[in-house]
């Protein structure tokens, strides 16, 4: 079950459907997820979350997907770690830090995101993901696409660390270069998004994509 209303421009509040778009069209804001969490209040417990499995979808009903996730099963649920030496610089008994580098399956907090994304994208009828990406979301979009047995494209600065990229070719992902900076590369991916049929999970998706990166705050 949803508690998916629609979505919200974060500057001038107009709602929208819930659809593969991400920008305001009255004022170019940022579209954020709209939630009934009065519903959510009703069926979402303590008892609940604790009883499912030690992953990010022990939160789902505070995650943009309408279904039971297929993607990502393993992601999040990442250790709490006792930082005592730093505790002691910043005059702190009990300072701990949330290890998100030992996330599923690239190692990278990228993957929380992009797992949330994977799936409304495979809500939504796409055959393809893509990202404009400079190393960790490559990663995690090639790895989350392979496993959903989908297509999958990124585009990433021509000049780009060829290490940065070695985890995301293992995946048989379409790796294009572009030439100019990342902001090159994330305004060219702007305009091909709205020429193919592909779910940017960084542009056309984003709403459900940063949806998933709260699950960090929620465990």
């Amino acid at each position: 079950m949803s508690f998916v209303l629609g979505l919200r421009c974060r500057e001038c509040g107009r709602e929208y459907p819930s659809e593969p778009v991400h920008v305001c069209e009255y004022c170019f804001g940022p579209l954020e997820i709209r939630y009934d969490y009065d519903g959510i209040k009703r069926v979402l417990t303590r008892e609940l979350i604790e009883s499912r499995p030690a992953n990010m979808w022990r939160y789902r009903e505070l995650i943009p997907i309408d279904n039971e996730p297929t993607v990502g099963l393993h992601n999040g649920y990442t250790p709490l770690v006792k930082a005592d030496n730093l505790g002691k610089v910043l005059g702190l008994n009990n300072l701990y830090i949330k290890n998100d580098s030992v996330c599923h399956p690239t190692l990278s907090f990228k993957d929380r995101v992009v797992a949330a994304a994977v799936n409304k994208a495979k809500e939504f009828g796409y055959d393809t993901i893509a990202c404009a990406s400079t190393g960790n979301l490559a990663n995690s979009v090639a790895a989350h696409a392979a496993s959903a047995g989908m297509k999958s494209y990124i585009f990433i600065p021509h000049d780009l660390e060829a290490t940065k990229i070695l985890g995301t070719s293992i995946y048989e992902t379409k790796l294009i270069g572009i030439k100019g900076s990342y902001d090159d590369v994330n305004r060219f991916c702007s305009e091909v998004a709205t020429v193919f049929n592909w779910a940017f999970v960084n542009i056309n998706i984003r709403p459900y994509y940063g949806d998933g990166s709260k699950t960090f705050g929620y465990e």
